[in-house]
């Protein structure tokens, strides 16, 4: 289900006491106007405070009901990633401007691959797409699709579940299995085991910058820190660390970095180091 923590109280949505499609929530993302757009394992939800709207292949323009991403871009548009963890059949890609649907697939696009994991807008506002299996990350730019995948590019041969942007305009890319890799535009650098500190190559979807540039990085070996040119990490074993399977990451407006894990629940890092215990139900 859905869970609202407002520093004190925990209040749950749920299949059973709201208008909530399903229990599996996988994308959260509030609009213009506070209006809460839920991206579940059956169909999109949007919350307003008190009425719940559910949209379906069988009612609206969504090519399919488990949703993986939401992004707004600069028009307002909702772009959907459907299709996460899918092997076969179904997926997709939706924008939505609260009326009319629109959907890209690989066979009416040149979107490389139907299973869409990350969605991010870079600052001229183009559509940058990360895909599962060996489809790799794709740019749209409104008319023109431009796929970057291991054949043609640097970016190793891997599950894309996480994209951001730096400041710069560089792009980040999370890969399940490869590591981690930028895109400056022309050139690709990679981040693994191998060659740096970071502590595990399958990195899921925590990939966030803080107010001060430096990206962390969740992987399936703890929690990463980056800042161009160090490496801090956090695990189990040498902070209060969870669980070191990072599920997501998030940063609030007070510059806390919420990081959700596999087995240990949530847990806050706070300024001076400071990781707290890991909420669990």
């Amino acid at each position: 289900g859905l869970v609202r923590f407002n520093g004190e109280t925990w209040t749950v949505y749920n299949t059973d006491n709201s208008g909530l499609p399903s229990d599996q929530v996988t994308a959260l993302l509030f609009d213009e106007q506070g209006v809460l757009w839920v991206g579940t394992g059956d169909g999109l939800a949007k919350f307003d405070g008190e009425t719940w709207t559910v949209y379906t292949t069988e009612n609206s323009g969504l090519p399919f009901n488990p949703i993986s991403e939401l992004v707004f871009d600069t028009q307002r548009n909702l772009w959907i990633g459907t299709g996460r963890f899918y092997a076969y059949g179904g997926g997709g890609l939706a924008k939505f401007d609260g009326k009319t649907w629109a959907v890209y697939t690989k066979d009416n696009s040149g979107l490389p691959g139907n299973q869409i994991l990350a969605l991010a807008l870079d600052l001229q506002g183009n559509l940058w797409v990360g895909t599962q299996f060996l489809d790799g990350v794709a740019k749209f730019d409104g008319e023109t699709w431009t796929a970057y995948t291991g054949d043609n590019s640097d970016l190793p041969y891997a599950p894309v579940p996480a994209l951001t942007f730096d400041a710069q305009g560089n792009l980040w890319v999370a890969t399940y299995g490869g590591g981690l890799a930028k895109f400056d535009g022309e050139n690709w650098t990679v981040y693994n085991t191998r060659n740096s500190e970071l502590p595990f190559d399958n990195l899921l979807s925590g990939l966030v910058f803080d107010g001060q540039g430096k990206l962390w990085i969740g992987t399936g070996g703890g929690l990463a820190k980056f800042d161009g040119e160090t490496w801090t990490v956090y695990n189990k074993v040498n902070s209060g660390l969870p669980d070191n399977w990072i599920w997501i990451l998030l940063i609030d407006t007070q510059g806390n970095t919420w990081i959700g894990t596999y087995l240990g629940g949530l847990a806050v890092y706070r300024e001076g180091g400071v990781i707290l215990t890991g909420v669990q139900e």
